[in-house]
């Protein structure tokens, strides 16, 4: 049950008073914690509607305390933003790669180029988040970058999500994409070029 009362001997230094109900009744202990968050500073004679609780000792004290006329504001929980499916998006490309080469879509050497640098840039990724909770010494973010460049960026998507490590930074994650949009260019010049495909029959020996 809510009660209706105004504040009495009210001491803003250290923040707490007392609530003297209308038409008489127990004057119980009020403290500024229990105000509705946002409200004004308590003043002497102010007009509140407050519940009672009892401590160990029996003793009244005010909570929920209300202004008069005070309205409070329900708040919507906020949306959190959608993040991206990096592990998808890694894993779907390393799939893509794989069965491109198989159906001579792709030259070998690009899905060689492709998944050996993603095997070792998840495991630097690994590296650098256990050596970051250990406080070891940490793997530079150009060795990162480097990787990354050179084709192993799809298992750096899938060592991002899965280990929560540097998907924060935004100055890694500039670098990062931008290195993605190279390697991606880089790639798609040496198949229509056909160095590519020249690198794999030399690998080949064809």
């Amino acid at each position: 049950m809510r009660l209706a009362g105004r504040i009495s001997g009210w001491n803003d230094d250290k923040g707490y008073g007392f609530v003297t109900p209308h038409g008489g009744g127990e004057r119980v202990f009020v403290h500024i914690k229990a105000f509705h968050p946002g409200s004004r500073r308590p003043a002497e004679g102010d007009l509140i509607s407050y519940a009672v609780t009892r401590d160990a000792r029996g003793r009244g004290n005010a909570t929920g305390v209300r202004f008069a006329g005070q309205r409070i504001e329900r708040r919507t929980p906020k949306t959190p933003p959608a993040r991206m499916p990096r592990m998808l998006l890694g894993s779907v490309v390393l799939l893509a790669v794989v069965l491109g080469t198989a159906l001579g879509f792709l030259p070998l050497v690009v899905a060689l180029a492709c998944l050996l640098p993603s095997f070792l840039s998840y495991l630097m990724y690994w590296t650098d988040k256990e050596a970051a909770q250990r406080g070891a010494q940490r793997i530079p973010e150009s060795t990162l970058h480097l990787l990354d460049l050179l084709g192993g960026w799809p298992g750096a998507l899938v060592a991002q999500q899965q280990f929560r490590h540097k998907t924060a930074k935004a100055s890694f994650q500039f670098a990062f994409w931008c290195s993605v949009l190279a390697n991606i260019a880089i790639v798609a010049w040496l198949v229509r070029s056909g160095i590519a495909r020249s690198l794999t029959d030399a690998l080949l020996g064809v």
